[in-house]
């Protein structure tokens, strides 16, 4: 197809281009597509299988302008994100599922975009495809004049000049920046004295009315943090006395990061409170801080935290409490497991999906958890999920997303490779994690103590990827969920869950997209490759905890990336 408006010779050597182009960088492959943007864009794609009606996400590849952004980048991002949102509308709104337009950034300076859904899908899917691909692009080339993002289903880019002959009836070329005659510059040269005196002084006055206004909004800042702070701290001994004195009947468990209790405050709310280990290196400020910043998160599928507490030595949290424990405390006790039907498994896996995603994408904040396991997954009283523990969580700025550490923390069996392995750590180690998650919810096992006795598996991953390639997935299922389930969406659970435990950071999918194939039955999931820490034998899995517990992995000398591992090449101008 090509986009709307296309002469037809201009369209039909534009698909024979294209075709061809296929056929010789594609040899021998049973499926494949490309969105030629030359002189006009149009899309080719041939499979052996049908993919009419139904949206797929990968394979993607993009594609960004190696110059920088200059200027005002907080305007820009601003106009950006609005007309982006605007297009999205357009575009999945008709049923052309296309649409071009033109906006202004500065006088002389345009913004240029153009989105394209394939016409068999729905709108409602158009839509979704439009928005990973402009939530991708943010993500890998933010600061890039322009860029383009392609998928099987949609295409997106945006330039800051016209493209493929897409605007010649929206809008012409920016105007030209007007240069001086001769006798302008006489009449320049003439300014008398006293206007010149008259322009100074306006500015001074300005500038000065600037700067006041600049330290009075941070004074009301720092005010509003301040009050924001006060408003959340707790006394100690309103605490202490919530806990009956932090008696041992009150404990709700025990790990490296302190001790948690339940308490009852006087107006009657119950509480969970966290005291951290006096050996916490965290000074006071900072420990505040972060407080204030992790109490601002509000989400159904996060652990509401309530306030704290900082007098002396003590560095306490106060968390909303959650009735029903943790998901390890039902998941992997034979007798309590029944509770967990294929319906409840379904919901908590979604509702964790939804509580990351809010985590990485959705909230002021970019937070990667870094230690998400059963443990961490608390459960109301309806059973809904509600991720908890963010000891070991790292705050991102705005774009960042991907950072190294020489110390790992985080638990074996959940952590990905390239963290254990080289500290370096992203939104797609939580991605890794969660795919542990998922396959300890279906199998009702626990990933680290999993084993066989014939040798051939010595954990989740191995023993659940060994199946999937025998096409046998299905004898992973926890058998006290008997009959009750689908088969079918048990398998594309699997399925997803070994896409998000592959080796490569790549290949593993983003949140956004997870939510979509848990969603939609329409979408065609990709090939899963190889898994990381696939094990062949009891003594594989023995060494690399001992070199894990050891440090022997910790790798100081991966450079920084601000690229949330996906495919990007530079396209220079």
């Amino acid at each position: 197809m090509c986009i709307p408006g296309t002469e037809p010779d201009v369209c039909s050597d534009c698909i024979r281009t294209t075709s061809d182009g296929l056929i010789k960088n594609c040899p021998n492959q049973t499926e494949g597509y490309s969105w030629s943007d030359d002189r006009t864009l149009c899309m080719v794609r041939y499979s052996n299988r049908s993919f009419f009606s139904s949206v797929d996400l990968e394979p993607q590849r993009s594609v960004f302008s190696s110059a920088d952004l200059r200027g005002n980048l907080t305007e820009f991002n601003r106009i950006w994100e609005g007309f982006m949102l605007r297009m999205i509308t357009d575009a999945s709104s008709e049923r052309k599922h296309y649409t071009a337009d033109v906006t202004s950034w500065t006088t002389f300076q345009r913004i240029y975009s153009l989105m394209q859904c394939t016409s068999d899908i729905s709108t409602g899917d158009c839509e979704a495809c439009l928005r990973e691909n402009v939530r991708q692009f943010q993500t890998c080339c933010g600061g890039k004049q322009g860029g383009v993002v392609r998928r099987p289903s949609c295409f997106f880019r945006w330039d800051l000049y016209p493209f493929v002959g897409a605007f010649d009836d929206i809008s012409s070329a920016p105007p030209p920046q007007p240069t001086a005659s001769p006798s302008d510059k006489k009449d320049d040269e003439s300014l008398s004295t006293g206007i010149i005196v008259a322009i100074v002084v306006g500015v001074v006055v300005s500038v000065l009315i600037i700067l006041g206004c600049v330290i009075c909004w941070r004074r009301r800042s720092y005010r509003a943090l301040e009050l924001e702070t006060q408003s959340l701290q707790f006394d100690f001994k309103t605490v202490e006395a919530a806990t009956s004195k932090f008696s041992k009947n009150n404990m709700l468990g025990r790990g490296g990061f302190g001790e948690v209790y339940k308490g009852t405050l006087p107006n009657g709310t119950e509480i969970a409170v966290k005291r951290l280990s006096k050996t916490s290196g965290q000074g006071d400020q900072e420990f505040k801080n972060e407080v204030v910043l992790v109490a601002r998160l509000q989400h159904r599928n996060l652990v509401r935290l309530l306030g704290f507490c900082l007098e002396g030595e003590e560095k306490i949290l106060v968390y909303e409490f959650v009735p029903n424990k943790s998901l390890d405390y039902f998941l992997f006790d034979r007798t309590k497991r029944n509770r967990l039907d294929w319906r409840t498994r379904c919901k908590i896996i979604g509702g964790i999906a939804r509580g990351i995603l809010y985590l990485h994408q959705d909230s002021r904040l970019t937070i990667i958890h870094r230690d998400l396991k059963a443990s961490n997954i608390l459960l109301d009283a309806d059973m809904n999920p509600k991720i908890s523990d963010f000891g070991m969580a790292r705050i991102f700025g705005m774009d960042q997303t991907r950072a190294n550490t020489g110390r790992i923390v985080g638990t074996y069996g959940y952590i990905s490779p390239e963290y254990a392995m080289h500290g370096q750590f992203s939104m797609k180690s939580d991605v890794y994690s969660l795919g542990i998650l998922v396959l300890e919810i279906i199998s009702g096992k626990m990933n680290s103590n999993f084993h066989q006795t014939d040798g051939t598996a010595v954990n989740m991953v191995t023993h659940a990827w060994k199946l999937w390639k025998d096409g046998s997935p299905l004898e992973l299922v926890d058998p006290t969920i008997g009959e009750s389930y689908e088969s079918n969406e048990v398998t594309r659970c699997i399925h997803i869950a070994l896409l998000c435990v592959q080796e490569d950071p790549a290949d593993r999918p983003a949140m956004s997209t997870i939510i979509l194939m848990l969603t939609s039955n329409t979408i065609t999931l990709p090939v899963p490759r190889q898994p990381g820490f696939l094990f062949q034998s009891r003594l594989d899995l023995d060494t690399a905890a001992e070199d894990l517990e050891s440090g022997q992995y910790t790798d100081k000398s991966i450079p920084n990336s601000v690229n949330d591992a996906s495919v990007t090449e530079l396209d220079p101008r």
